[in-house]
């Protein structure tokens, strides 16, 4: 079995209409809320064996929050596709993923985040930002994930 985790950053700093977009930070909020997020997660003994982030850096800081509260050790891999991403290219990136990873929390932005949750579980509304979708796959490699053997395990909003 393989099990994603798809993890919306928590709420941006919209303050700065001419900052670049990538570089748009959390808010005292958004801090606040990872924070939350990390300490749920943790009760829920949710440590995944790889987490991938976008670049961006509301979501280095969402995935950097969660990653340390919930114990993960390894270091948080950053893949610039998920910046951005079209749902394809999302899908393409967790295919990638070697099968000795049995759980993968991907970090991101929506609408792909969204899109993802839709597409291979059924979400029926956008995901909020601090919010969590497990999926798992009845399969033994990622190159085998498809909507016909997902199924949606667990949806975590603030």
């Amino acid at each position: 079995m393989k099990t994603l985790y798809i993890l919306r950053h928590a709420q941006k700093d919209e303050s700065n209409p001419e900052q670049y977009d990538y570089d748009v930070p959390l808010t005292k909020k958004g801090e606040q809320d990872s924070e939350a997020l990390g300490d749920k997660l943790k009760e829920k003994k949710i440590l995944p064996d790889l987490i991938v982030s976008s670049p961006a850096i509301r979501a280095r800081q969402t995935a950097e929050i969660v990653a340390s509260l919930i114990g993960y050790k390894k270091g948080v891999m950053y893949n610039e596709v998920i910046y951005q991403a079209f749902l394809h290219e999302i899908i393409e990136s967790i295919t990638y993923t070697f099968d000795t990873i049995d759980s993968l929390m991907v970090v991101g932005h929506n609408p792909s985040l969204t899109a993802l949750a839709i597409t291979y579980a059924g979400l029926k509304e956008e995901m909020p930002m601090a919010s969590l979708v497990k999926i798992d796959f009845d399969c033994d490699s990622w190159t085998s994930i498809d909507k016909s053997n997902a199924k949606l395990a667990e949806y975590i909003k603030l």
